[in-house]
């Protein structure tokens, strides 16, 4: 670590990233796609980038914010709400579309509460006490919070707490522990966050690396489609057609047909095959994409 006490000063940027947990493997994946080149064991604490000034430090993902507050390293790849739960002076550079989840209040099926205003003098087990008080606190509801480290689920049946706060992905676990979701306190992601006196001292470096990452992940949500038409099926199948901007169209060999090419939501695939199959196109390619830039 005391190759980190001062990021950056080798003219490498550091960036920290998940060792361990649901965010490393697709963190790591995310960089690779990024174009990033570097190998990864087990023991693995520093990688260098053998194709970019960059080296990954990989740590716990809830050291990350403090780490980058702190200028152990430049940036880092975390969970938005634990950037809250460390009240980080960070900046968010981009947002990394995995890790989804959202930090929900749940109370036992029986309870009488329906909604967070009803936790009120209760009990409120939960592993992340901050974000909890902080996040009740600006819509005026004071809890006494009982911080657990694991099975916060577990906490009304053991009759340690009236409620919960805790993250939740699905809402499976919750419902299998006889527990019912009364609200959303914070939605989260992974984020890439900065310090700020990085993002100003290496802002080329900064911002080329949340460059190429923000073009994968925009790339991951879209979808490249081409099929066949011909002039007069082209409105209607333009009619039904969301893209980026007009979608391309290229004349073919034959008069009257054409190629139509067009980036779509991912989302969005699964109804608009049949409704551009309707509209009149045929041999329609759907390819996924590598990065986008606007």
């Amino acid at each position: 670590m005391s190759a980190f006490t001062r990021a950056g000063e080798n003219g490498r940027l550091t960036v920290a990233v998940p060792a361990k947990g649901r965010m490393a493997e697709p963190a790591l994946r995310l960089l690779a796609d990024a174009g990033l080149s570097f190998e990864t064991t087990e023991r693995s604490l520093v990688v260098p980038c053998a194709n970019a000034p960059v080296d990954l430090l990989l740590v716990r993902p809830s050291d990350i914010p403090e780490y980058v507050q702190d200028g152990v390293v430049n940036l880092g790849v975390t969970g938005a709400n634990l950037v809250v739960e460390a009240q980080a002076e960070v900046v968010t550079l981009a947002e990394l579309g995995f890790a989804r989840c959202t930090l929900q209040a749940a109370v036992p099926n029986d309870a009488p509460h329906m909604e967070i205003a009803d936790l009120t003098g209760l009990r409120v087990a939960t592993a992340y006490p901050i974000s909890t008080r902080l996040l009740l606190g600006e819509r005026g509801v004071d809890v006494e919070l009982v911080p657990v480290s694991g099975s916060v689920e577990a906490t009304p049946r053991l009759g340690l707490a009236d409620a919960i706060v805790d993250l939740v992905s699905t809402g499976s676990t919750a419902s299998a522990n006889g527990l019912r979701l009364i609200g959303t306190l914070l939605s989260s992601q992974a984020v890439l966050v900065g310090g700020r006196a990085a993002v100003d001292a290496r802002h080329e470096l900064v911002e080329r690396l949340e460059l190429m990452l923000s073009g994968v992940v925009a790339a991951r949500r879209r979808r490249y489609v081409m099929m066949n038409a011909t002039t007069e099926t082209l409105p209607a199948i333009r009619d039904v057609l969301p893209s980026m901007g007009a979608p391309t169209v290229v004349p073919l060999a034959r008069d009257g047909d054409i190629a139509v090419h067009a980036a779509v939501a991912a989302d969005e695939v699964w109804s608009l095959l049949p409704a551009l199959r309707d509209a009149g196109a045929t041999s329609i390619l759907v390819i996924p994409i590598e990065r986008l830039v606007p």
